[in-house]
């Protein structure tokens, strides 16, 4: 019999953020004249930026979460899901969908308000999530002693694109990204992979069961029957003459 394949959405919190960050992309291109992106999906800079914070604004408040949706173009979306897609099923499997999506939370925040006190500069991009996201993967084995080679390859390769671009001021901070980075140690270290059932736990939760299945059932006067050393269990007739026999 052959088996059917189906398409599983296996990383929710993943998948709807690279699904809501092409749309807004979708959106601000093609039919907002490119106006939603800055308005929304940009976190602001400090008091020198073009767009500082503003505290009595309370769009601001919300841009600090959510800059990480927002991108400048389509390279900008595509190299950074490139990452996100790639790592982030597989720590969404690792962790569960609710502590990736804890951590992309805090990652955002803690990225838009160091942009909003330090940078002179607004802020988009998931490259923070992305980073985040490297630094978790490289970290993920870190119980059995093991740091995956390509993972530092990966994370040196990307810090020193991050160091030659520093002096680009074109709505992306290094600062942020170290920052993420940083998020992700912390995380790799505090945060409990999900616990998973080993073989044995799930052969002694199946054995009560078959235990019960495979074994004979007991009649009420079985039950009655005294247990003595050395006696040959022989059922009774039907009168009740014979007991049993000791053996000596």
């Amino acid at each position: 019999m052959k088996k059917k394949w189906k398409i599983t959405y296996n990383a929710p919190v993943t998948l709807t953020f690279a699904i809501l960050c092409a749309a807004i992309l979708l959106l601000n291109e093609a039919l907002l004249e490119k106006s939603l992106i800055p308005a929304i999906f940009t976190a602001p800079g400090n008091v020198k930026s073009p767009s500082p914070f503003d505290w009595q604004n309370p769009l601001d408040y919300l841009r600090l979460f959510t800059h990480v949706l927002g991108h400048s173009d389509w390279n900008h979306l595509i190299g950074n899901m490139s990452f996100i897609l790639l790592l982030g099923p597989l720590m969404e499997e690792r962790y569960g969908s609710p502590a990736i999506a804890l951590m992309m939370i805090i990652t955002a925040l803690v990225t838009g308000v160091l942009n909003a006190c330090l940078i002179p500069s607004s802020l988009l991009g998931a490259s923070g999530i992305a980073f985040m996201l490297i630094i978790l993967s490289s970290l993920s084995t870190i119980e059995k002693n093991v740091i995956p080679v390509s993972f530092l390859l990966v994370l040196g390769i990307y810090i020193t694109r991050e160091f030659l671009h520093a002096d680009k001021l074109d709505n992306i901070a290094t600062f942020a990204h170290i920052a993420s980075g940083l998020c992700g140690s912390l995380f790799g270290f505090m945060a409990a992979p999900k616990k998973k059932a080993s073989p044995r736990q799930k052969l002694s939760e199946e054995s009560p069961r078959e235990s019960l299945q495979d074994s004979p059932r007991q009649s009420p006067r079985d039950s009655l029957r005294p247990s003595v050393p050395g006696l040959k269990k022989n059922f009774p007739s039907e009168d009740g003459t014979i007991v049993g026999s000791i053996k000596l």
